[in-house]
């Protein structure tokens, strides 16, 4: 791919969600559009997403429209990993939990630098029909946040993750006599929506749910599924619960329900992280 100076690899990263910046002293030398990878979301299209990044730019730089960015759409962050590895994308839109595991396993990566930190905060979706199910999820987090719970967890399986270790599978105890919901995880998103090697899902998640499932008195059973699939479980039945869906914390950029389609209700946050974008070393 044809080397981008900083100005424009900057530029393009602040409009993957609403994140990222520019060195604004430097000219573009180059007018072609730097393309940024990004997991599929739910309730925006390719097109609109462009669409929607593209009035971002003008409206927060419009001296320098030209710096422009084209994202592409990937439904596993592998099959986004390798586009990057490969040269067909110019950089990824991830989250900074991910973008540090996924440094610490590859030398060749590096998070770029930015201006304008935004975040996404991560709620579990259920259909909309299901309000018994939501309610019994929004009191387990409002709990969870409350006690410490969430922030241990996220602690102990995000924060304090040594370098190059996989977090470790936590059992979710089955309640005897208790329902049983179904809830779908990506591992996408490690360490934050882990699956291991051998397809075993592990770590926050699975700490998460763990909890969660004691407080609310379910079983659960959890279903593996790609980050583009998670609507389309949901609304087939496929599964009671997503374990993410992203909502923007600051909605005056990104809509609020850019991740949430239409007949899809989501809890409570439980967890939130910036966004950044990673790139190649030069």
């Amino acid at each position: 791919m044809k080397k981008k100076f900083l100005a424009v690899i900057c530029a393009a990263a602040l409009f993957m969600t609403g994140c990222g910046g520019g060195d604004t002293s430097t000219p573009a030398q180059d007018n072609s559009k730097t393309t940024v990878g990004v997991i599929t979301h739910l309730n925006a299209s390719e097109t609109e997403y462009n669409d929607l990044m593209q009035k971002l730019e003008k409206s927060y730089r419009p001296s320098k429209a030209n710096l422009s960015a084209e994202y592409k759409y990937f439904d596993k962050m592998n099959d986004l990993q390798l586009a990057l590895d490969s040269e067909q994308i110019d950089m990824l839109g991830t989250y900074q939990n991910v973008a540090n595991y996924m440094i610490q396993r590859a030398d060749n990566k590096e998070i770029l630098p930015s201006e304008k930190i935004l975040s996404d905060s991560f709620c579990f979706a259920v259909r909309s029909g299901d309000t018994m199910l939501k309610d019994d999820l929004d009191r387990a987090i409002k709990a969870m946040a409350t006690d410490g719970t969430l922030a241990n967890l996220s602690k102990q399986y995000i924060v304090e993750l040594k370098d190059g270790a996989e977090p470790p599978i936590v059992p979710i105890t089955q309640i005897e006599g208790a329902e049983t919901i179904k809830v779908a995880v990506t591992g996408d998103l490690p360490p934050f929506d882990m699956i291991l090697a051998d397809g075993s899902p592990a770590g926050f998640s699975t700490a998460v749910l763990a909890e969660v499932s004691r407080r609310i008195n379910k079983n659960i059973e959890l279903i593996s599924v790609d980050s583009g699939a998670r609507a389309e479980i949901l609304s087939s039945k496929g599964a009671d619960v997503v374990f993410w869906v992203a909502v923007p914390k600051d909605s005056t950029l990104i809509p609020a329900n850019i991740d949430q389609p239409e007949g899809i209700s989501v809890t409570e946050p439980y967890y939130h992280d910036n966004i950044v974008h990673v790139g190649l070393k030069k």
